[in-house]
């Protein structure tokens, strides 16, 4: 993915400034050569009849240079240096407001009519009407397929005249999956066509991203919409889908998996006033935590020091929870953690028809701090406020099995998150990602600085205060690979299991300190969170 082509000169390059897509993004080092396994970073992938390759060298067809994101404009390319024996499925769009970084796939019938040639195109919008400033005119098509066929991607042209036939191929209906509309790359309204007509041009993704193991496959690929019609139900693009899905031989083994860890561990800094420090599960057991029954209060357990009398399985129905030893001493030093033993733990699984996968690195703290509020210019103490025992953040790091690059980084905090491009986030040391948890909150955030979580156009809302500090954890030291189910050499430890909460439920006393948007109670474990199982909210 990193070795897109540089543009040539053209009107992009004619402003003052030069737009961040007229610089490729690399990451940072050379990737290493990756452990021996099976199929992990081959360069290919078999979904079944279909062979398909990550293709990431562009030739630019057309670009706008206002609209969209940061009234930036978009940049349309093609896919060039297409391997031997593989046919382009669609285009590639980005918006203008960061690095060319990006892919399409390519792919290779082998020998059962799995791809064809279109039977026509339909134009779906040109540029001729546009009124903002564009690098020349621009025109979409969309591929007409062959009964029993889809169309995978548009084609884009600088010409007003029809796309050859033999320029893309379209999948065989069983190979294709439903997508959905994802990220906005560019959109042009009304007031700027003289011909009075909207375009969105979103990225597209599978529609079904949850189960242990979703078939549908990212192709890169994007949409362009037309006018005011929602036809986001009816897309006429369609995804691929690895009908091949029991073959898991292009995920990592174990080896490749600690080599990934190694190669893109994220460094987490915290801030200089943090007092809630992370620690080992093992630790905060082997330090007086305590496990609680509804109904025996009077009776808590001390628990062994991988889980294993905690309760197996079913929900969080308020049964079990877990809290803070109940001698004051102890309590307030397991409040505080222990970075010295702290470790992540790491779930493994496929995702996008095993075309990716998603190391997701899991932090637990024992007690997550007060907040603070932030009302205009003035910071506000909300005494107890947010206060509670045991919480858990993540870090997902999203590797392509075609080459084992990193893609993607997913930032969790308080229940939320977001996922960035690694050419949106900061590394240091190589290729290890940076991170930064919030004073208290430990949320993660990809830049240092305040960020407010409310109403930010009036600097209103809950302080997340980041900031590089010494007080710092390299993922990469020490991790602990707890869930991989494809793997089967890799066993679930028992604490992993447990429905309950890591930390009571908390009751205020004073009615002003009770804010409903903040967690008044421990966070549920790593696998009881929607993520385990699908794709990041």
């Amino acid at each position: 993915m990193g070795n897109c082509l540089a543009l040539p000169s053209c009107h992009l390059c004619k402003k003052t400034k030069a737009l961040p897509i007229t610089k490729m993004f690399n990451l940072p080092s050379p990737l290493p050569t990756w452990p021996p396994g099976t199929g992990f970073a081959s360069g290919s992938i078999n979904l079944g009849g279909l062979e398909v390759c990550q293709v990431s060298t562009f030739t630019k067809v057309w670009a706008t240079l206002e609209g969209g994101l940061d009234n930036l404009g978009a940049t349309f390319f093609e896919p060039s240096s297409i391997p031997v024996g593989f046919f382009m499925l669609g285009c590639y769009s980005q918006p203008n407001n960061k690095p060319l970084f990006g892919w399409v796939l390519a792919g290779k019938d082998n020998g059962i009519d799995a791809l064809k040639m279109p039977v026509d195109y339909t134009l779906v919008w040109s540029s001729e009407s546009l009124k903002i400033k564009q690098d020349g005119n621009g025109y979409i098509w969309l591929p007409t397929p062959p009964e029993g066929y889809r169309a995978m991607g548009h084609v884009v042209t600088s010409s007003p005249e029809k796309p050859p036939l033999d320029k893309i191929r379209c999948a065989r209906l069983d190979l294709t999956d439903q997508c959905k509309l994802d990220a906005l790359i560019w959109r042009a309204d009304k007031e700027s066509s003289t011909n009075g007509l909207k375009i969105d041009v979103y990225g597209l993704r599978p529609t079904i991203t949850t189960g242990t193991q979703p078939q549908g496959v990212y192709t890169g690929a994007f949409i362009a919409q037309v006018g005011d019609g929602d036809v986001a139900s009816s897309l006429p693009i369609a995804c691929l889908r690895n009908t091949n899905g029991s073959n898991l031989s292009a995920m990592p083994n174990l080896s490749q998996i600690k080599a990934l860890v190694e190669a893109f561990s994220p460094w987490i800094y915290f801030h200089p006033n943090e007092l809630y420090l992370p620690s080992s599960v093992s630790w905060f057991f082997n330090n007086g935590a305590l496990l609680y029954k509804k109904g025996e209060e009077s009776k808590p357990e001390l628990i062994d020091s991988n889980g294993i009398n905690l309760p197996q399985g079913g929900s969080n129905d308020g049964t079990y929870w877990l809290d803070l030893p109940i001698d004051g001493g102890a309590k307030e030093k397991v409040k505080k953690g222990d970075l010295q033993s702290s470790q992540v733990y790491l779930h493994v699984k496929p995702m996008f028809g095993a075309t990716f996968t998603d190391i997701s690195l899991w932090v637990f703290y024992p007690f997550h701090g007060p907040v603070r509020a932030k009302v205009v210019l003035i910071n506000i103490l909300l005494g107890k406020t947010g206060e509670h025992v045991g919480d858990w953040e993540h870090i997902t790091l999203r590797i392509s099995n075609f080459t084992g690059e990193l893609w993607r980084v997913y930032f969790s905090k308080h229940g939320k998150g977001k996922w960035l491009d690694a050419s949106q986030v900061e590394f240091e040391g190589g290729n290890k990602v940076v991170s930064y948890a919030s004073l208290n909150g430990h949320g993660f955030y990809p830049k240092a600085g305040l960020v407010l979580q409310g109403n930010t156009r009036l600097g209103i809302g809950i302080r997340n205060d980041t900031s590089k500090s010494k007080i710092v954890m390299d993922t990469g030291l020490r991790s602990d690979i707890v869930s991989a189910k494809y793997l089967d050499t890799v066993i679930e430890p028992p604490w992993l299991n447990f429905a309950g909460k890591w930390g009571p439920k908390i009751s205020y006393e004073t009615a002003e300190e009770v804010i409903e948007s903040l967690p008044h109670e421990g966070s549920t474990g790593p696998k009881m969170k929607n993520c385990w199982n699908g794709d990041e909210a």
